[in-house]
C-alpha cells in the first residue's frame, strides 16, 4: 500500500531522531489522511525520545506542553510539534488527565487515541503500524472508539462531537456500539467550553455533509443551547449548497434553526458559541432584510443600500429555508461589474455642479436618481447617457 512520503523538513526530523537511537512515527491524522489521499495539513510526530532530549537535539525549541509531553520545533515558515510516547492519567474534567506517564512503547502511546482510524503510526521507512486495525476501518468507512467508547468519552467528552465531525469530513458512519455510547454520554458535553464546541461544528459546517450538525442536535450533544433536542431539524442539507464560507454556512444554520424553532434567537446561538463579532453582525443584519427580492433589479437595488457581506448573508439564509438561489444571482450581478452604488456611477456630484446644481440635497437627490435609473437600465451607465437626462430633466 502506497503512502504518502512527509515531506523533507518533516522527514529530517524523524531522521535525525532514530539515528539519535530514538523511536520516531508519524502519527494520529496525518497518517489517516496519507492512506486515504486526502491532503495533510498537519504532521503530528510521536518519539520515545523524552522531551529534554527533543529540546537537546533540535537548535530551535519551545516547550509547548512539557507537562505532557510536547515540545515545538521551530524551522524556517513552520513549527512542527513532536510528543513524547506516553500514557495518561485518570481525566477528571472531561477535558485533559490530570497526568501522564511517559513511556517507550508505540502501542502503548497508541493505546490511549480516540479512534482506531487516528490510532496508526507510520515509520520513515513507510512502515505501517496499525495495531487497533485502523486501515480495516478506514476500508469500511467506519468510526470506532479504541477500546471500550464509554471510557474513551469519559475521559475527554469534545471525542463525542470529533466523531460525528469526522463522519461530515470523511464521509463514514459511525459504528453501533460508538454511537450508543454518545447517546449515552451526551450529557458530559455540557463541561466542554463553547469555544471547543464553535471549532468542531465549524469544521463540520464546513464539510460535504454540514447536515451531520442536525446529528449533534439529534443525540443531545447541543441540548444547553436548544429549545428542541432529540432530533434533525429538516434542511440543514441545503448548506452543502453554499460556498465553503464560515460566515454564510454559520448564518444561514443559525437562522434556519431560529425558523424550525430550535433556539430563540440566531444572534444568541451564535453569541453563545463566541462566533466572531463581524460574523454575528453580518447575521443581525442578514435578518433585517424581509422579503428578499426574487429580480435582479430588486436584488441590485438591495446591494446599493445595504453592504455585500449582510446581502450574501441573507441571500444565504433565504437559499437555505426557501430552497432559491438567490446567492449565485448575488455574486453574478458583483462579479458583472455592473454599477450598483453612487461610486460607481460614470457621472459623480462634480459633473451635476459644472451643469449648475447648486450643493446640498438636490444635487444628491439626482445622483440617487440616476443610479436608480442605472439599476433598472444597466447599458445607460455612461456619462453623456446620464448627462442626457439630467439635462433633458428626463429623471
Amino acid at each position: 500500500m502506497k503512502i504518502t512520503a512527509p515531506p523533507e523538513h518533516i522527514a529530517s526530523i524523524l531522521k535525525k531522531l532514530t539515528i539519535e537511537g530514538f523511536e520516531a512515527f508519524l502519527v494520529g491524522g496525518c497518517v489517516r489522511d496519507a492512506v486515504m489521499g486526502r491532503p495533510i495539513h498537519d504532521w503530528d510526530l510521536a518519539t520515545s525520545a523524552a522531551p529534554v532530549d527533543v529540546a537537546r537535539l533540535f537548535s530551535k525549541t519551545i516547550l509547548t506542553g512539557e507537562k505532557f509531553g510536547t515540545v515545538s520545533i521551530v524551522i524556517p515558515d513552520c513549527i512542527v510539534e513532536v510528543t513524547t510516547f506516553r500514557t495518561e492519567g485518570e481525566y477528571q474534567d472531561g477535558r485533559r488527565p490530570q497526568n501522564v506517564e511517559f513511556v517507550t512503547s508505540l502501542e502503548d502511546d497508541l493505546s490511549r487515541r480516540d479512534f482506531t482510524i487516528n490510532a496508526m503510526a507510520v515509520s520513515l521507512e513507510g512502515k505501517l503500524f496499525d495495531p487497533y486495525d485502523g486501515l480495516k476501518d478506514i476500508k469500511a468507512g467506519i468510526i470506532r472508539c479504541v477500546g471500550g467508547p464509554n471510557t474513551r468519552f469519559s475521559e475527554d467528552a469534545l471525542r463525542m462531537f470529533r466523531a460525528l465531525r469526522l463522519t461530515a469530513e470523511l464521509g463514514f458512519e459511525i459504528e453501533p456500539d460508538t454511537l450508543q455510547a454518545i447517546y449515552a454520554n451526551a450529557g458530559m458535553a455540557a463541561r466542554i467550553s463553547s469555544e471547543r464546541i464553535r471549532i468542531e461544528m465549524e469544521k463540520t459546517l464546513m464539510s460535504k455533509r454540514p447536515e451531520i450538525a442536525g446529528e449533534m442536535i439529534m443525540v443531545g450533544l447541543l441540548e444547553r443551547y436548544m429549545i428542541i433536542s432529540g432530533k434533525i431539524p429538516n434542511g440543514l442539507e441545503l448548506i452543502a449548497k453554499l460556498p465553503f464560507e464560515a460566515k454564510l454556512r454559520w448564518c444561514a444554520f443559525a437562522a434556519l434553526l431560529s425558523d424550525r424553532r430550535y433556539i430563540n434567537s440566531a444572534a444568541d446561538l451564535l453569541n453563545d458559541l463566541h462566533l466572531d463579532n463581524k460574523t454575528v453582525k453580518a447575521c443581525l443584519r442578514a435578518l433585517a432584510i424581509e422579503d428578499f427580492p426574487d429580480d435582479r433589479t430588486g436584488i441590485k437595488r438591495l446591494l446599493s443600500k445595504t453592504d455585500i457581506d449582510a446581502v450574501r448573508c441573507a441571500a444565504s439564509i433565504n437559499d437555505v429555508i426557501n430552497g432559491g438561489h438567490a446567492l449565485s444571482s448575488i455574486d453574478e450581478i458583483i462579479a458583472s461589474g455592473e454599477c450598483i452604488e453612487l461610486s460607481k456611477l460614470a457621472v459623480s456630484g462634480r459633473d451635476l455642479l459644472e451643469l449648475g446644481y447648486p450643493p446640498g440635497r438636490e444635487l444628491g437627490e439626482t445622483l440617487n436618481k440616476l443610479l436608480e435609473h442605472v439599476l433598472e437600465n444597466p447599458q445607460c451607465n455612461e456619462r453623456d447617457t446620464l448627462l442626457g437626462l439630467v439635462e433633458n430633466r428626463n429623471l
